[in-house]
């Protein structure tokens, strides 16, 4: 660390200077941007790469187009801690338009829009938030006379990149549930069909963690190029493991504790939900290791004591019913088993061993069966992708 307080002696910069006018001192600043680095899964080093690029350079321009949601992602945002909301608006991010958050509205509104956008071309971040209706030519949800469909279209053409912010705007979400009466789509695949080339990233999740959105921002400004994404165009930082490895009920799974229905006794004692219709087994988030907004585990499903409903999984959230059981992707033992005769007379360390052995079997074949009996053995392989 004191290696890259040294390398950020140097970093200055408008937004630096006004940060140290309000009390925010430079080793406060670069702890955030360390944060943030650690969060993409960057080394802690390159905090002061990020901070470097957030203090020199131009506020990057957003421009935010809501379509058919519910604002939960934007209610998300604003209760974000760091940085705040005003922070992240007025200090790290020029943010051009947002119909929620914005002072003029009407004429007024989309003439400043257009005015960015004609400033900004090739420069801005489009922010996607809700899906976009297409049936009948997308009359379904307009904005100052245009459909949201022309508007995704026109604003993508001009943008350095597009961010897909939750699972309507990623997936089609809950609009494009059956039978999707207005044809709601996620942005990427009506930009794909319009022609439209600019790089999408998708940020599942109803709502979705909005560190991870603000990872994403931040990445872009820092290194002018997207996260490393997965097959699904998400950021492979946040959503790269299933939420069952880091689950904090996942100890339970491995011993074979489950909550039989809801208050049983196993759901007082934090058991396993997974036969409650957790979906945790086959829904890739970080959900469990990033907390939404440092309120504690209480902040997302399993952590309440609900099974998880693959929010930010295209094909599981609204669309398998909530209950059901989930299908894993692949299910990995623990690091480590404990012996199964601890500290007992006249057992040799040979026979422990041999018999932590047979227990990791048996833990493994009682896990195969508990996944056999969901239907199709194809449904189970040990690597994600097979």
């Amino acid at each position: 660390m004191k290696d890259v307080l040294k390398d950020f002696r140097d970093v200055s910069g408008e937004h630096l200077d006004r940060l140290t006018a309000k009390g925010v001192s430079r080793r406060n600043f670069l702890k955030f941007c360390t944060g943030m680095a650690i969060a993409m899964g960057l080394p802690a080093g390159m905090g002061s790469q990020i901070a470097e690029a957030v203090a020199t350079q131009k506020r990057p321009p957003v421009l935010w187009l809501s379509a058919q949601e519910c604002t939960g992602c934007t209610e998300s945002l604003l209760r974000a801690n760091h940085p705040t909301l005003e922070k992240l608006i007025l200090e790290l991010i020029s943010l051009e338009y947002h119909e929620t958050l914005l002072v003029g509205s009407g004429k007024q509104a989309e003439e400043w829009r257009e005015k960015s956008m004609r400033e900004n071309k090739g420069k801005y971040i489009l922010v996607v938030d809700g899906s976009i209706p297409v049936k009948d030519n997308g009359i379904y949800c307009k904005i100052g006379g245009k459909t949201a469909m022309s508007l995704l279209v026109e604003m993508a053409a001009d943008a350095a990149a597009v961010i897909a912010i939750g699972s309507c705007s990623s997936w089609g979400g809950v609009p494009s549930a059956d039978p999707n009466p207005t044809g709601a789509s996620p942005a990427h695949e009506v930009l794909k069909n319009k022609g439209i080339k600019t790089p999408v990233v998708n940020i599942p999740g109803c709502p979705p963690n909005p560190y991870n959105f603000l990872s994403t921002v931040l990445y872009f400004v820092t290194f002018k190029k997207l996260p490393e994404l997965d097959e699904k165009s998400r950021p492979k930082f946040a959503y790269g493991r299933i939420i069952h490895e880091n689950c904090e009920r996942r100890p339970h799974f491995d011993a074979g504790r489950f909550a039989l229905q809801f208050g049983d006794e196993g759901h007082r004692k934090g058991y396993c939900l997974y036969k409650l219709g957790c979906k945790g087994p086959e829904t890739f988030a970080n959900c469990p290791v990033q907390l939404f907004n440092d309120v504690g585990s209480g902040a997302w499903p399993v952590g309440t004591g609900h099974p998880c409903f693959g929010c930010t999984e295209k094909g599981v959230g609204f669309t398998v019913p909530l209950h059901s059981p989930a299908r894993p992707k692949y299910i990995t033992p623990p690091s480590l088993f404990t012996e199964v005769f601890p500290g007992k007379e006249g057992v040799s360390p040979g026979t422990k061993a041999m018999a932590a052995g047979v227990a990791g079997a048996a833990i493994g074949a009682a896990g195969a069966a508990l996944v056999s009996g969901l239907g199709k053995k194809d449904d189970v392989t040990k690597d994600k992708g097979e």
